[in-house]
């Protein structure tokens, strides 16, 4: 059975909607589109059972994956994802959106994936280890310096990767520091990667918003899902003078028309594990989220919130896509059609990615970089990107998204034709 047997027909589903997009891009690659098959086929898929001892003494068995979707430009780079919800599906998708971010960025990597369909905070410390060593000693065939390199996503950490390089490290017979991304400092891990992602979102934010005529400064901005991304974005935004109007995560949604007390609600979210329950803004329904009035919307939470209703419902001109695969291609065209310009998510959340590719190489070479080095490397990197990018949409007469897609698949199937075929 192929990797594309498990692919449900779902029209939003994750790998459909990375389909769309590159279907968008083809009329836009001339002679390549020969080898634009592959970007349709995940090179591999490994299908993992995790057996777990809980720690009452029963044993409970959970699915992970790692999915590796391109490596014609280097070796896989992606995260793993601890999470519910977690299909072997969605992480070819999100393993197809890593190709592209950083083929866009023009970073060194393919793209891959991986995840465990679990709720980690149903496990204790020691059960979440356990699953953590059991899962990367399933896929230690698959990953390594040169072959595939692990990074925190959502529902895993620096405390994660360090299990996750311990437990390659003592099943290879050597510290191989370099096998993840996204560690603690003191154990090979970059300054500056917790705040990067959000660091990302707000670079490409500001420059986007500069290009269409929108004063950041005093700015109206919402955002979804209040993790690393959405954090760390709203404190930048926050400190750069924008009002921080409306904010949702998993436990409920809070709005206030002069602009939520940022460093309070995460002081509160800190202590409280959640928004819910925050005194200084109101509480709404959920779904009046997508219908209050912001200039900037930031969907860093899951893929697929932008439906084509909560776009046609939408009063923002610019969205941040904080989040992977964030709007469904029919909510994109109806963006479009309203001029509210999008900045992908290939683009605009590569900050992580960007700063885990600076990890590896310091990893490599044991000599590390200040914060401020860091910081300024990833800025750089990020600005010359979407500038890119930009030229390329104001050339095509295209979005953002295809623009962006257009310059990462000339340089994922130029590497694939350049290479040839193995017979």
């Amino acid at each position: 059975m192929t990797v594309l047997s498990y692919v449900s027909d779902q029209a939003d589903s994750a790998w459909s909607t990375y389909l769309a997009q590159v279907e968008r891009v083809l009329p836009y690659l001339g002679d390549l589109t020969r080898w634009a098959d592959t970007l349709r086929h995940p090179k591999r898929a490994l299908i993992v059972d995790i057996p777990l001892e809980m720690d009452d003494g029963t044993v409970r068995h959970f699915e992970g994956y790692r999915v590796q979707h391109n490596l014609s430009r280097g070796p896989g780079k992606g995260g793993v994802r601890f999470h519910p919800q977690v299909t072997l599906e969605e992480v070819m998708a999100l393993s197809a959106w890593m190709t592209i971010k950083c083929a866009a960025l023009n970073l060194p990597f393919g793209g891959a994936k991986g995840g465990v369909r679990v709720d980690p905070r149903e496990l204790s410390i020691k059960e979440l280890e356990r699953l953590t060593r059991r899962y990367t000693s399933e896929i230690g065939s698959i990953i390594g310096p040169q072959q595939d390199i692990p990074a925190p996503d959502v529902g895993t950490n620096a405390q994660v990767m360090a299990w996750m390089m311990d437990t390659y490290s003592m099943n290879v017979g050597a510290t191989t520091t370099g096998v993840v991304t996204g560690k603690p400092v003191h154990l090979g891990g970059s300054l500056g990667r917790v705040k990067a992602t959000g660091r990302g979102v707000f670079i490409t934010g500001v420059a986007a918003a500069q290009r269409i005529g929108l004063e950041v400064k005093q700015s109206r901005i919402a955002i979804q899902g209040l993790g690393n991304v959405g954090s760390i974005s709203a404190e930048l935004f926050y400190q750069a003078g924008a009002q921080i109007v409306a904010i949702q995560d998993h436990s409920g949604t809070l709005y206030r028309e002069d602009g939520i007390d940022i460093p309070a609600l995460l002081a509160w979210q800190r202590e409280h594990g959640s928004i819910a329950g925050f005194t200084q803004a109101q509480a709404i329904r959920h779904q009046d989220f997508w219908l209050k009035t912001f200039d900037i919307l930031i969907p860093a939470a899951l893929e697929g919130q932008i439906t084509e209703d909560r776009a046609r419902s939408l009063t923002c001109r610019l969205v941040l896509e904080g989040a992977n695969g964030p709007t469904l291609p029919g909510a994109d065209d109806i963006l479009r059609n309203r001029q509210i310009t999008v900045v992908p998510d290939v683009i605009c959340n590569a900050g992580g990615v960007t700063v885990s590719y600076f990890e590896w190489v310091q990893d490599f070479s044991s000599f590390f970089w200040s914060e401020s080095e860091i910081n300024q490397r990833l800025d750089t990197i990020m600005q010359e990107a979407l500038d890119s990018v930009w030229l390329k949409a104001d050339s095509l007469k295209v979005t953002l998204r295809t623009a962006a897609y257009a310059v990462a698949c000339e340089r994922i199937l130029m590497a694939r034709k350049d290479r040839g075929l193995y017979p």
